[in-house]
């Protein structure tokens, strides 16, 4: 559309890596004061448009511009996935956030297939002997009859793969515009007030640390997802095929093992699966970096490596969340760490390579990373674990605070409601002891008869009782027996 080749506009891959970084930022100070579900469906629109704009663009500047928009949308996005999986299940996030980062390792499989069932098949030959002769997809095709024919073979499927997935962006943006039609501000700003005084001790240490243990961790992963095709031929000297299916064992075994992660994360702490992981990573790294030249170790390390890759982000996410409160502006600081390690380590890495041709860089790369990773993660423990119990601990002690005093006010109304009875009970016996002892003095005199000697010498119950206290025990015991038999 622009008529020049990717080499020459290199740049539109650097506004979208900038616009990336500038949307983590920026929605990263956005989701502390606006509602989350507001910004995501904002971000999917700006995904949306630049999507759409991008068939119809003819200004290489402008496809720069354009880029960089959707570079800034996907930034907020991926900021605001995280803070908001962390503000609506807090520390019980786990699960949800692997499903969250399943999502994206479920995309980025799905969508090269579907573009290439959708312009693969419809390729011009005249194109495939172009990029055939010059052995990269980089390289200008040379014949302007391959260029027309580019166009005349392409042009719809490809203006059509942009309005679909724009389209696909548009209607999820309609769900989260409802969501925030239905929910309250209100409460999430309680709620985020009341959270403020939930910071660990060493908070901001931990922030920069997890942010340094996110930057080798995508950078890793990045690096070595880029370059082990390149090093399989030129290292391994396989075949193009095999390495096409090596690079696709590291990333099929990162999104099988996402999947898992999922359930996994439901009986298992953050945690034990970051050091579960690193053991992994660990272990991998080292038999690519010394024993790569044998074939099997080639293929069951990246496996490995790519599968003990996959919960490393989601869990570290929520690992931090159960000692501190994770609000936009630490979730932001993650995700731009994340984005200098895609961005920085490859290219180091490329440029080493360059100039070692014969050092296998990227598995040393692989294995220096690992080890970084694995120093950080006990400093970071230590750090998190100084300050007392964490929130997790936290919040189930004040729910049992909130249960035993609900409990007791409970049983203080019961108390209360017990002892009226029990006072309305009392009269009542009195009421009927004092009937009954009048009744039996009526009864004493009248048996006497008239004659007041003999009413005088026969004993007054309510003096018997005055004046014996066992007496008296007895007479109010016969009471209480006396109305049943009445």
């Amino acid at each position: 559309n622009v008529h020049k080749n990717v080499t020459d506009i290199y740049y539109i891959f650097v506004g979208r890596s900038l616009g990336y970084l500038g949307g983590s930022v920026l929605g990263g100070i956005l989701f502390d004061h606006v509602n989350a579900h507001l910004l995501l469906a904002l971000s999917m629109l700006g995904t949306t448009g630049g999507l759409f704009a991008i068939p119809w663009c003819k200004r290489s500047l402008l496809l720069t511009a354009l880029m960089s928009l959707i570079g800034a949308a996907m930034g907020v996005l991926d900021t605001g996935g995280n803070v908001l999986a962390l503000n609506t299940w807090g520390t019980e996030a786990g699960p949800h956030l692997q499903a969250l980062h399943f999502s994206f390792a479920m995309g980025a499989f799905v969508a090269p297939i579907l573009a290439k069932m959708a312009m693969g098949g419809s390729e011009p030959r005249d194109l495939q002997a172009g990029e055939n002769a010059s052995q990269s997809v980089l390289s200008p095709v040379s014949t302007a009859s391959a260029t027309l024919a580019l166009k005349h073979h392409l042009g719809a499927d490809f203006l059509w793969s942009y309005v679909v997935i724009g389209t696909y962006l548009l209607f999820v943006s309609f769900f989260f515009f409802i969501l925030y039609s239905k929910s309250s501000s209100v409460r999430d700003k309680s709620k985020a007030s009341v959270q403020k005084c939930k910071v660990a001790k060493y908070h901001h240490a931990l922030i920069i640390l997890l942010f340094l243990f996110f930057l080798c961790y995508v950078g890793a992963e990045v690096t070595y997802g880029s370059y082990i095709f390149t090093y399989a031929k030129v290292f391994a000297e396989m075949k193009e095929n095999e390495a096409a299916a090596l690079n696709s064992v590291f990333w099929g075994a990162f999104a099988v093992c996402r999947a898992v992660s999922v359930f996994c994360a439901a009986c298992l702490y953050p945690g034990t699966m970051i050091v579960l992981s690193l053991i992994g990573s660990a272990v991998s790294s080292s038999s690519l970096a010394f024993f790569a030249h044998y074939p099997i170790s080639l293929w069951a390390g990246t496996a490995v490596y790519g599968a003990s890759m996959a919960t490393i982000f989601p869990s570290g996410i929520s690992w931090i969340e159960q000692y501190t409160v994770i609000q936009g502006k630490s979730a932001s600081l993650f995700v731009v760490g994340a984005a200098l390690g895609e961005m920085c380590i490859p290219a180091v890495v490329g440029y080493l390579q360059g100039r070692f041709h014969h050092v296998p860089v990227v598995m040393y790369t692989a294995l220096g990373t690992s080890v970084m990773t694995a120093v950080l993660f006990p400093v970071m423990y230590k750090l998190a674990t100084a300050s007392g119990e964490s929130l997790r601990e936290m919040s189930e002690s004040e729910d049992r605070k909130a249960l035993l005093s609900s409990s007791g006010l409970n049983e203080d109304e019961e108390d209360e409601e017990d002892g009226g009875e029990w006072n309305e009970a009392d009269f009542e016996v009195i009421e009927m002891n004092d009937t009954l002892r009048n009744s039996m003095v009526e009864t004493s005199l009248k048996a006497a008869g008239n004659s007041p000697s003999e009413a005088s010498l026969q004993p007054h119950p309510g003096d018997a009782v005055d004046d014996s206290p066992v007496a008296a025990g007895v007479f109010y015991l016969l009471c209480d027996l006396t109305p049943i038999t009445c």
